[in-house]
Order: C-alpha cells, then structure tokens, then sequence
C-alpha cells in the first residue's frame, strides 16, 4: 500500500547528540559561526562584483568565491545536518571531524582564491588538494553513517550527498588542470565543460535535488506527497547517468552526446520537480515567504540553465567555442540557482539553528523573511535583465542591487540572531512557568501569527509593482552612470548628453544608431573600413561567409566571440567617440590583414539632429588596413629557456629511429592507411617553456610515414582543433583544390596519393598563415626509400624546425613568424634534446640519417662534428654515391628540402651533430650520437 501523506520531519527530528554548527555557548544560545563563515564568503562576492567593473578578469573569482566559498560550505554543513537527522544516528568522528573537514575545505578555498589571483598555480594546487580531501572525507563519513544506521523511509537520500561529494574532487582536478594555461585549445574546452559538469550538476545540483525533496514540504508546511521518496530513489541513478554522459561526450570528444546528457539529467529532475510542484499547489497562501520563492526560481533556473547547456555546446563548432558558450551561462547556473538555493535555504534553517522554542522561531522568521516577494522578484528579474546586452554600468548596478537583496537576507539573521543568544534560556524539563511569562508568550505568539496572516492578505500586486519600479531605477542609475555606453542624448547642443573623446573634445551623443553589415571573407572584413558619425551607436552584423572560424575584436574590448562558418553575429559596441581598431583574433589572421577600422567622422558631426532613428553605413573597401604584428606582451624569449642545465628529470628524448618500410611478400605496392588527428596540446618545447602547438596525431613534427615507389597513401584528416587546418603532401602529385582544403573543427576529409619518386618528403598544414601554421607544429616527414637503397645498421630521421615563442603556454608569435625571427631552433620538435639524451650508434656500424628542413624560413646544414659523410642522397638523387673516394661535410637544405647521409663512426666516443650555421645551433639545433665500442 502507498505510505500515507505525512507532515515533514525533517527539521523536527533530532539525532542522537547536538548538530554540527548548533552547539551551544556557555550553556545558552546558538554557535553561529557556520552563518558567519557564509556571510563572510558573500561579502568577499559583493566586493569583488565592484571590482570586477573595471578588472573583467575578476569574473573567475567570483564564481570561486561564491561557488567554493559560500555555496560549498553551506552545502559541508547543512547535508551533515540533515544526514544526521534523516538516520538519527551521530556521524562517526562527531564534531571535531566535521570541523576539520571544514577548516580543511575552508583554508583549501581561500588558497585557490590566492593562486587564482596571483597566477601562482602551487597554491591552486595546494587548495585543490584540501578541497578534495575534505569532500572525500565528507562522502566516507556519509557512506559510513548511513551503513549503520537504522532502515529509514528517508535515509536513502543521504545518497544523493555521497554521490555529489565524489563528484567534487573529480570537477576540482580538472579546474587545477586547466589554472596550468592553455585556453582556447581544444583539451582545454573538454576540460572546462567536464569541470562544470561535476561542480555545478554533480556537486550542487545533487545536493540540492536530494535535500529539497523534505526541504521544501517543510518550508510549506504541506504534507510530504506519497511517494516523493520513491521518485526521488529513482531519479538519483538517472541523474547520474547524465552527468556520465556528459562527461563520456567530454572524454570522446563527440559534442552531440554532451545534449543527450543534459536531457537524462532534465528527466531525473523533473522525476523529483513533479512531487514539488504538487506540494506548491497544495500549501497555502500564508507559506509562500522568501525562502519557498527563492528555492521555486533556483529550480527554474537549474532546469532552464541545464537545458541551454545541453543545446549551445552541442551546436558549438568545436570544444573551444564550447567553453565559451558555457561561460555565458555562469550568470544563471551559479546567480540564479546556487546563489539563489542557499539563500533560500538559509532564510529558513537560520531561524531554526537559533532555537528559543515556536514563538521566538516564527518572530525570526518574521524577520528573515521580510519583504520576501518583494527581494525575489527584484533578484531574479535583475538577474534576467542582466543576461541581456545593456551597458556595463546598468549590468554593474543590477549586480549590486542582486547582491544587496541577498545580504539582505543574512544580516536580518544575524541580527535575530544575536536577540536569541540574549534571551533567556528556557526553562528546563519539569519547571513551571509562571502565569505572567505564559501570558507574555502566548501574547506574543499570537501577535506573531496575526502579523503573518496580514501580510498574506496583503495583494501581491504591490510588491511585484515595487520590485519592478526598484529595478527601472537600476537601469536608470546606470545609464545615469554612463549615458555614452547607453545612446542616450536628444542629439542637441543644448543640454545633449556628450562624452569626451581623445584629445579632450567633447562628443554629443547623437541619440542614433549606425548599423553596418560587414562579411568575413577570404581572410578579410569587408568593408574593412566602417565609418561612423561622432556620438553615433554603433552596430556591426558580422556574417562568416569564409570556410575557417572567425572573430572580430575591437580595442575598447568588445567582441563577437567565435563565430562558425556561415554564422551571423550582432556586436553593440555602444557609442563611439574615437577611431577604432579592429582585427580578427584567431592566430595569425591579423597578420594576414584581417583587420578592420571604425572611422569615426570629425568631433562634432552629429547629422540632422539625432532624432533616434537608425542609419545604414557600409561604405566600399578602401583596401586592405595595413596588418599589425601580435607580439604579445609577455612572450618568451631565447633566454628563457635553460639550454645549458637541460631538461628535469625523467626527460625522454623523442625516438628518432626509423623503422623499415612495410613491404608486400607478393611484391605489390602497399597500401599505407593512417588517420592523422588534429589536436592542440601544451608541450615543453625546450628546458623550462611549455607552448601550445597544433599537432597532426599529438606530436610535433607529426608522425613519420615511410614506403618505397609505387606504394598508396591513403590519409584521412580529422580536425579536432578549434580553428579550420589542412595538410599539403609534397610527396604527391595532384591538383591541391579538393584535397588540400581547409577544413572547419570537426570535419575530416581523405587525401590519397601514389609515391611516385623517391625521397624524403615534407607535409604540413596548408591554411593560411601558413607560416603559423608550420612554426606551430603542424609539420612531418614521408619517406620514399629509392629502389636501390642499400641495407644500414641503424637508420635515423631529423627533422629541424622553428620556435617562435609566445607567452607561456600559448601559441607561436606570429609577429615573430612574419619576421622570421626565431627564438630557437630544434631537431624533432624538442631544442637540444639529442644533447640530453643522445642517439645510439657502435663503433664500424653503418647509420644513415634522413634530415628534413620543415623550416617555415632558416636553412639547414646538417654536420656531424667529427664524422664524414661518405654517401650523400639530396632531392631525390645521389649528390655522393656510395664507394666513391670523396667525402662530404654538410648536407644543406633550403625549408622543405631533405636527403640522407651515411656515415660511420671510427671510435667510441660523443659525436655532436648541429645545423652549421651556428648561431642556429647555439640555440638549439643540436645533438649527439653516444657511440660505444
């Protein structure tokens, strides 16, 4: 038979021995510090929302100190709370542990703070550590209290927090990974998405729809709906499963799938939702207060935000542009629900922490929850208004009116708070009370109830009307903060809004709005030059008609973002006071010219009168607008690296050694299939400096694929990377335009060939730049072996190539690729590494050596100090056949050109081989054979 409806007892019950965070002091009152901790955390939140106006980077720590700070701690606490008295049972290590666990997570948060503020990733390091110790101690704790405890109708849902509890350490490995650098690639945006996942959904999410299924009864005062435990039991696996696959499209790397999760995940909540909204229905008018508002517009936020995640990274074009589509969806995840649930929560449990019998309960209830239609509606419709494009100040200003409306629900608290500690304790079992003090209660009570019963007669109409005239002087303060951001102006010299542009002349806001369509075409913005009247608003409807991912970035920091091929994008850049430069930021396509100007008409030009219409500007290109180097400050340079003291320990050199061609038994040509991926990876490129390169399969120079004439190649490109790639293969001969084509992240095309002539030959990426492209890695090497090539002891390949080093962790330098200015130079990707770890040869053996110059600009003479090389093959013929009497010194190569020399060693000893042109070797194309008797 279905269990009887029940009233909640989730608050009511209490477990063997006092409660985490509630013990009492000096024999009366309530241990507070818990809420203070919170306040605290929200203090630092509503600090850092002012700063953030003029340090944008601030952004990532306010989402730590809310999510890991308030909402996390909150979470540590209040699920050991409601673990406790679910199983009636005291957790194994009683308060001291909880407390350690606590400082642990706390001391483990403040040092991620410190590490992302300062950029020093030790401390981010040592903080994650703490983090996740202290949740993997909490979920042991649960998993251990829940095993002896009693049989529960509700203490199963104590899984839901062991769930969230594992989920945390995971999300807190990847967010250290990604505090390392490297943004913008492709691991990075897989990272980011799986990070989120488990902190937002895993983390929070679980312990939030675990805890609101008696929660929420309980802040209604309804009963609990028959049942509601039940559905909560089966939605907890369904809920896992999505974060699963969630995390399985992130390991795979299959976008589509990350949509199939957050739909698994909507199915599990609303398994548990339908139970809530049946039990909203059935409470009463008089219930719905602050803290049952709040916890309604978390679930809709959670439901809508997991929703929207699940549709924009699923449709990004590639992990990259994923990142930043979550990262546009930090507002409602962690303001609308996180932040939204604690306080929502907190309105309620506060008064209950503090005790003093029903009368005092409901008097700080009444206090907590003051005006609580009123608070909501002004947070969630200034969270609304601030998803939307307004100027900065009027999002600055409803940010603090968001956060205003949330200390507004703690200081109240704190301040009832204090009242109970001062009260007298109550009387202990069996004591009477006298008449008078029984009368003063009951008078009190009553006086309680009759306040409450008269707000919730009040018409909910004024407070909404309140709310809404609240948030209308929100956006006119902030536009009153900065009219020129927000267009406004009657266009008119007299009392016209202006602003100041360069130079100290003033600029009438004209009140109109220019909109200009420009295309991103063949590595151009066309128009490249969009003028634009002085105190105009400004427009730009940027369509990608080209193949490749674009962007457009302007110097006062507005953006499009990546925008995919075919794509239309709107940009508010607000009013424009001064000329503008603009350029696309994807590496290496502003020096390709794909720069723009806002030519802004002479100070002063305000048209007809700026009557508020909308005017067109889209004038001709005038010409390429000369490109700009992107020397970016902070990039590396030679000295940087730490040649001479060489690699940490563990360093393994990449093998250089060549394996034979595959043959057929029958004597057929052989048909060589390989699937070359690719991807962008953080490497160490040389003692000490880590660069982002754009690998074919993980390494650069890609892998080396060797076969004799006759032979067929059949490759297929997959593009796992964030911007469009293609790969050019000097070793056939075919028309470029098919299978040379760039192609888009996700797509994968098929390039097949015959080997027709012998060789060592260069592939590489094609796209443009294609210096870029080459200097970031994207190079290799195909061995054509000639007919008659003779049998060797050992064989080696060595390609020499170019370091163009930008700041740490980043891409190439592409000012410095343009200037063909290298910081280092490296044999197979990696300076100097055959010095550290030498290449093995034997006294008498023969050994040949292939050398490939991939450049993308210096030449190559390849030399071995102390050796001869008898047998010389450059280009595909024999510039010294083997056994004639001369000998040869230098094998030298121009970019893309390769051979091989023979040689052989005549004692043991250390024989480095460099590139002689020695400033060349000096920084690091250089190596050794270690030969040995």
């Amino acid at each position: 038979m279905p269990a009887s409806p029940q009233r909640p007892s989730l608050l009511s019950a209490r477990p063997a021995g006092p409660l985490p965070g509630t013990q009492k002091v000096g024999g009366t009152g309530r241990n507070l510090w818990v809420h203070a901790l919170v306040l605290a955390w929200f203090v630092a939140e509503a600090v850092l929302v002012v700063v953030h106006r003029f340090v944008p980077e601030a952004v990532w720590l306010m989402v730590h100190v809310l999510m890991l700070g308030a909402v996390s701690t909150a979470i540590l606490v209040w699920s050991q709370h409601f673990a406790d008295t679910m199983l009636r049972r005291q957790a194994p290590g009683g308060r001291p542990l909880h407390v350690a666990r606590l400082a642990a997570h706390t001391v483990g948060a403040l040092l991620v703070v410190a590490g992302l503020l300062t950029e020093v990733w030790a401390l981010v390091v040592a903080g994650g550590v703490l983090v996740a110790a202290g949740a993997l101690t909490h979920a042991a704790v649960l998993a251990r209290q829940a095993r002896g405890a009693l049989p529960s109708r509700f203490g199963g849902l104590v899984r839901y927090y062991v769930a969230a509890a594992v989920c945390l350490p995971v999300g807190v490995t990847f967010g250290v990974l990604m505090a390392r650098g490297g943004a913008g690639t492709e691991a990075y945006g897989r990272g980011y998405v799986a990070h989120v996942t488990l902190n937002v959904l895993g983390w929070v999410g679980l312990t939030v729809l675990g805890t609101l299924v008696l929660l929420w009864p309980t802040v209604l005062r309804t009963r609990i709906e028959p049942g509601a435990d039940a559905a909560a039991r089966r939605a907890l696996p369904v809920l896992l499963a999505g974060v699963l696959v969630v995390l399985a499209a992130c390991a795979t790397g299959w976008l589509p799938l990350v949509a199939v999760g957050a739909a698994v995940v909507l199915v599990g909540t609303g398994t548990v939702v339908r139970h809530l909204v049946a039990q909203g229905r059935a409470a009463q008018r008089g219930a719905w207060g602050f803290a049952a508002w709040s916890l309604a517009a978390s679930v809709v936020w959670f439901a809508g935000s997991v929703a929207a995640f699940g549709v924009r990274v699923a449709t990004a074009p590639s992990w990259a542009a994923a990142q930043d589509a979550v990262g546009a969806l930090l507002a409602p995840f962690v303001v609308g629900f996180a932040a939204q649930v604690l306080l929502g929560a907190l309105t309620y449990l506060v008064p209950v922490v503090l005790g003093g019998g029903p009368a005092r309960r409901r008097r700080t209830e009444a206090v907590v929850g003051a005006g609580g239609l009123y608070r909501v509606v002004v947070a969630n419709g200034g969270l609304a208004l601030y998803l939307l494009p307004l100027p900065s100040w009027v999002r600055v200003v409803l940010s603090l009116g968001g956060v205003a409306t949330s200390l507004a629900s703690l200081v109240p608290a704190r301040r009832a708070g204090g009242g109970a500690r001062a009260a007298p304790p109550a009387p202990g079992p069996g004591a009477g009370a006298g008449p008078a003090a029984a009368t003063a209660r009951d008078d009190a009570a009553r006086a309680v109830a009759a306040r409450r019963d008269a707000q919730a007669r009040r018409p909910r109409a004024g407070a909404v009307t309140a709310a809404v005239a609240t948030l209308a002087l929100a956006v006119v303060g902030g536009v009153a903060a900065d009219p020129v951001a927000a267009g406004v102006g009657s266009g008119g010299t007299s009392g016209a809004a202006t602003s100041t542009a360069a130079g100290g002349t003033t600029v009438v806001v004209t009140g109109r709005t220019t909109t200009v369509e420009v295309e991103a075409a063949d590595m151009r913005f066309v128009p490249d030059v969009i003028p634009v009247p002085a105190g105009d608003r400004l427009v730009i409807e940027l369509t990608n008609t080209d193949d490749d991912v674009h962007d457009l970035v302007l110097a006062d920091g507005s953006t499009t973002g990546r925008v995919a091929p075919g794509e239309t994008v709107t940009l508010d850049v607000g009013v424009v006071v001064g000329d503008l430069d603009g350029w696309c930021s994807v590496a290496g396509h502003r020096l390709m010219g794909m720069t723009l100007t806002v030519d802004v008409g002479d100070v002063g030009d305000v048209g007809d009168g700026g009557d508020g219409g909308t005017s067109a500007a889209g004038a001709p290109s005038v010409g390429a607008h000369a490109g700009h180097g992107t020397t970016g400050e902070g990039s590396l340079g030679a000295s940087d690296a730490d040649l001479m003291g060489g690699p940490g320990d563990g360093f393994v050199a990449r093998d250089a050694a060549l394996a034979p061609a595959e043959t057929d038994p029958a004597g057929d040509p052989v048909v060589h299939r390989r699937t070359l991926t690719v991807t962008e990876a953080v490497q160490e490129v040389a003692p000490g400096v880590e660069q982002t390169v754009w690998t074919f399969d993980g390494t650069a120079p890609g892998p080396v694929l060797r076969g004799k004439v006759g032979d067929v190649f059949e490759i297929t490109l997959v593009n796992d990377g964030t911007i469009g790639h293609s790969v050019d293969f000097h070793a056939g001969a075919l028309a470029p335009d098919e299978a040379m084509r760039t192609i888009a992240p996700g797509e994968s095309l098929t390039y097949r060939f015959t080997a027709t002539r012998a060789g060592i030959w260069m592939y590489h990426c094609s796209t443009m730049p294609m210096s870029l492209h080459i200097a970031n890695g994207m190079f290799g090497a195909v061995i054509v072996d000639p007919p008659d090539l003779a049998p060797v002891d050992r064989e080696y390949v060595v390609v020499q190539s170019e370091l163009y080093l930008g700041a740490p962790g980043a891409s190439a330098d592409d000012a410095k690729v343009a200037a063909a200015e290298p910081d280092l130079l490296a044999f197979n990707g990696y300076a100097n590494q055959y010095r550290y770890d030498p290449l093995a040869a034997r006294v008498g053996e023969r050994v040949r050596v292939w050398v490939l110059d991939a450049g993308p600009n210096r030449p190559s003479a390849f030399h071995v100090v102390g050796g001869q090389f008898d047998t010389v093959f450059h280009e595909g013929a024999y510039a010294l056949p083997a056994g004639t009497s001369g000998g040869s010194q230098v094998l030298g190569l121009l970019p893309a050109q390769g051979g091989f020399v023979e040689l052989a060693f005549p004692e043991a000893g250390t024989y480095p081989f460099v590139t002689h042109a020695m400033s060349d070797a000096e920084r690091g194309a250089a190596g050794a054979f270690a030969v040995t008797p």
